[in-house]
């Protein structure tokens, strides 16, 4: 992965190791980008409820998640989940989370590139995401990867906690047949 132009290596997360891998991850990086935007309590909440194993298994059983790992195993930079929406023509990119040492390299361009891709190939026309608003590293990234600000929302997730996010949206050229 130090060859900026390279694909990364994305594994498709289908076995119970693999999601606990994941959560193992969610913990790791949230711990140590999370609380200074969002707070401890709101981290361990979100990570519980949202980023745990059995809520994982949940996503992707029921829900229509599919997740990635990316990089090699035993040196994993991190995992990303799509939501693809046939219906609406769009696909979410739900989650997008890089280690410390695996962020300002090109691998988040590189798999936004891999995204782009998977939206045309499936015939979707939008690649969206939310990001809080408090977090401008990320929104400065997904800005620089060419999405734009389409709203603001605001979401109750329980317990007292909600997301105050943007909804940030690319258009996604696909060839008709």
């Amino acid at each position: 992965m130090n060859d900026s132009h390279q694909q990364p290596r994305l594994d498709r997360v289908q076995g119970a190791d693999e999601i606990e891998e994941v959560a193992a991850l969610a913990t790791e990086i949230w711990n140590e980008h999370f609380p200074s935007i969002i707070g401890q309590a709101q981290v361990d909440y979100m990570l519980r409820k949202f980023q745990s194993a059995d809520a994982i298994h949940r996503q992707i059983g029921q829900q229509r998640y599919e997740y990635f790992l990316v990089g090699r195993p035993g040196s994993r930079a991190g995992y990303f989940a799509i939501v693809p929406l046939e219906e609406e023509r769009s696909m979410q990119l739900s989650k997008l989370y890089l280690r410390r040492g695996a962020r300002g390299r090109g691998l988040g361009g590189r798999i936004v590139e891999w995204l782009e891709a998977q939206c045309r190939s499936r015939g979707l026309d939008k690649l969206w995401l939310t990001v809080n608003k408090d977090n401008p590293a990320s929104i400065g990234f997904y800005e620089s990867a060419g999405f734009k600000t389409e709203s603001a929302s605001i979401f109750d997730i329980g317990d007292g906690f909600i997301m105050d996010d943007y909804v940030m949206a690319k258009p996604i050229v696909v060839d008709e047949p």
